[in-house]
Order: C-alpha cells, then sequence, then structure tokens
C-alpha cells in the first residue's frame, strides 16, 4: 500500500513561485518512479514533471520546461516540485502519482494510467 500526501499548493500572482511537497508513505519507496501530474475542471490528468526511481533520470513537459524542478529526497520519502515564472494557465490541481519502477510504461512517462497509486491533489491558483 502506498499513500501520497501533497502539499504546497495555494495562490500567487503570475510570475511567482511555489514549492509543491509530495510525502509518500510506503516500505519499499525507492522502487517507485514519480511523476508530477495537473487537471484542470473538464482537462485530462497531464503530466508536468517525472523523476524515476533512483533519482537520475527527471523529464518535464514542454510546457514547463525550463520553469519547473522536480527532484526527490529518498531518506526522508519526499518529492517536490519547484515551480518558478508560473503563468495563468498553470493553475490547476496538482497530483503527485506513483509507478512502480519495474513495470513499463506504455506511452513514455506521462500517461496518467500508467501510474498505480495518487495522492489527493494540492490546489495550485495563479493570478494577473
Amino acid at each position: 500500500q502506498v499513500q501520497l500526501v501533497e502539499s504546497g499548493g495555494g495562490s500567487v500572482q503570475a510570475g511567482g513561485s511555489l514549492r509543491l511537497s509530495c510525502s509518500a508513505s510506503v516500505a519499499d519507496y525507492s522502487d517507485f518512479d514519480i511523476g508530477w501530474f495537473r487537471q484542470s475542471p473538464g482537462k485530462e490528468r497531464e503530466g508536468a514533471a517525472f523523476v524515476d526511481f533512483g533519482g537520475g533520470r527527471t523529464e518535464y513537459a514542454e510546457h514547463v520546461k525550463g520553469r519547473f524542478t522536480i527532484s526527490r529526497d529518498n531518506a526522508k520519502k519526499m518529492i517536490h516540485l519547484q515551480m518558478n515564472s508560473l503563468k495563468l494557465q498553470d493553475t490547476a490541481m496538482y497530483y503527485c502519482g506513483a509507478h512502480w519502477g519495474f513495470s513499463s510504461f506504455t506511452e513514455g512517462w506521462s500517461k496518467a494510467s500508467d501510474y498505480n497509486y495518487w495522492g489527493q491533489g494540492t490546489q495550485v491558483t495563479v493570478s494577473s
């Protein structure tokens, strides 16, 4: 059983920064890849950033590349998403998802259905 809890969301003006955190409660945490996804009302959940179970590989969606940074602290079982230069279109509910690192992805890292566990989400609202 894997429990993920997101935190750090809030309201910020365009151009500002937020740091999201995902706390994982699982014995074999280091076996899981972690993805940060976001979802707006009426839209599908889309991948924003990814870090593999060892922390050596990171991936970013084009729309956040250069602005967001994902990192993981395996000792603390925490995954962070530093979001800088936030834009209005970054407004969404942000979720962290865990994908068992020994299974395959169907279409790269950003397909939500490949992830086995999800947190409850944290809201990010960017205003002008």
